[in-house]
């Protein structure tokens, strides 16, 4: 790769960056307060449905794609019409199969589950959400590219707003799971006019040999790996709302929503830049060497003080916000989701690394390990420790990251333990201060508000005093790709 491509890749990728982040940031602030609003006005029960069902709907989805939408971000060469043909093609006949399925079986799933009426129509309304979704996939592509995650941007603050307004003056008005059920329709078809509008495309179909062949070599991999994460995570909840009462489910759903905030605040966009990123840079080992320790770093450094905050000011939250402390019992598990999110801040750049320079089965069979792993871990877990068990074994799970390092560094020399020490070390610091100042200061709202920010000031003077010229020069390199 010529090095005037590097620096386009790098300068969209910072710009990318920014553009997730604020973007992630405005959307949390909508997320958080939906959030928080619903678990007021709605039962542990109804979410325990809402996430029951929504794991049901995406064990489905996985059946939809055979990996041809990464395949084409992954390519080397450019893509062709008949490449977005092909895959828009084959993607559609396995929706459309999918989401029949689904509508003719929701009944029988309800019944399964011990569903409400409304239960059902929530997994209908899912299953059409998510015939929506698929038509973006051709749009979403052709920005990823071209690394223009700035556009990529506005379908989801649509999306988020449509979803968490709807959903809340729903329930506050005694829709109960009906307000979900609306709320997703309404994200769905609002995200799909927008992606449109921002990134066109004439919907095509077609299908050619030599173009299905070359993608199906990456994708087929790509998706069983995708496959499999999907039984490992989505088809266990699915499991857990049989084998535990709903309420548990919820206090799960409750714990692992809030530890994975944090991750999904920001490893969300790290993968959605880091993979389209390292795939353009797979021809040059050194440059994607110092890209993979960057990703790490800036996911350690706002991931690991972010899920020790949380961790110690949980219980505060509980007990200040009205109408909270019936997620007292969720305590214990989200400390230890938080662990498993810690440990996958370092764990999912890498495995992206290794996708993107087409080490696609090298992933796979990490997946395999995870997925029986999780299998046979959580049922134990769980007969012996109650619903608790389903965290602590996806803590124990996720300590397997030491292989991934393993693994990457046979392709790619990295220096882990320099990137990760000091935010490790920051976040250490804030969190023994705040243990130790919190049950002193923390009286009301206000003074936990107070907390939090004196928490992020302690963190940050950690990483001046202890990092100050790494800390300088990316935010040099940062301000220079920004003005450029």
């Amino acid at each position: 790769m010529e090095e005037i491509d590097i620096a386009l890749v790098t300068k969209r990728s910072i710009r990318g960056i920014f553009a997730l982040a604020s973007r992630t940031f405005f959307l949390q602030i909508v997320n958080f307060t939906g959030n928080l609003l619903l678990t007021i006005f709605l039962s542990p029960s109804s979410f325990g449905i809402f996430f029951v069902v929504s794991a049901a709907i995406a064990f489905l989805s996985y059946f939809s794609d055979i990996g041809l939408a990464a395949a084409l971000i992954q390519k080397k060469e450019a893509i062709t019409q008949k490449d977005l043909k092909t895959t828009f093609t084959i993607q559609q006949i396995l929706v459309i199969t999918v989401v029949v399925i689904a509508l003719l079986s929701a009944k029988s799933i309800g019944s399964f589950y011990n569903l409400t009426g409304d239960g059902v129509v929530l997994f209908q309304a899912l299953a059409i959400s998510f015939f929506f979704s698929s038509l973006k996939t051709i749009p979403s592509i052709l920005l990823e590219r071209e690394l223009r995650f700035e556009k990529l941007v506005l379908p989801q603050i649509v999306e988020t707003l449509f979803f968490n307004v709807t959903a809340v003056v729903l329930a506050i008005n005694g829709f109960g799971i009906s307000s979900f059920t609306y709320a997703v329709l309404a994200r769905g078809l609002s995200g799909l006019i927008v992606i449109y509008l921002i990134s066109p495309w004439r919907i095509g179909f077609g299908l050619y040999r030599e173009c299905t062949s070359k993608l199906l070599s990456f994708g087929v991999p790509f998706q069983l790996n995708s496959f499999l994460a999907l039984v490992k995570d989505d088809l266990l909840i699915a499991y857990l709302g049989k084998v535990l009462p709903i309420a548990q489910v919820g206090y799960i759903g409750f714990a692992q929503k809030w530890a994975f905030t944090p991750l999904r605040l920001i490893m969300d966009n790290v993968i959605r830049i880091t993979f389209p990123s390292f795939s353009r840079l797979q021809e040059n080992k050194d440059i994607l060497k110092k890209a993979i320790e960057k990703s790490i770093y800036a996911a350690c450094f706002l991931i690991f003080p972010s899920i020790v905050g949380l961790v110690m000011l949980s219980p505060y939250f509980i007990n200040l916000i009205p109408k909270y402390i019936k997620w007292e019992p969720a305590l214990l598990s989200l400390a230890f989701f938080s662990i498993n999110a810690a440990l996958s801040s370092i764990s999912t750049p890498l495995t992206n690394a290794l996708n993107a320079i087409g080490k696609i089965k090298t992933t796979l069979y990490l997946m395999i390990f995870w997925t029986i792993a999780t299998w046979v871990i959580t049922p134990l877990a769980i007969f012996i420790l109650g619903f608790n068990g389903v965290a602590i074994a996806s803590a124990v799970i996720s300590c397997s990251v030491i292989a991934v390092v393993y693994l990457v560094k046979k392709y790619i020399e990295f220096d882990l333990a320099k990137t990760i020490f000091f935010p490790f070390l920051g976040s250490v610091i804030m969190g023994l201060a705040i243990y130790f100042l919190s049950p002193i200061f923390i009286k009301d709202i206000i003074s936990l508000i107070l907390m939090i920010l004196l928490g992020a000031v302690i963190y940050f003077f950690t990483i001046l005093l202890f990092a100050r010229k790494q800390f300088m020069d990316d935010l040099k390199l940062i301000k220079e790709n920004i003005k450029n």
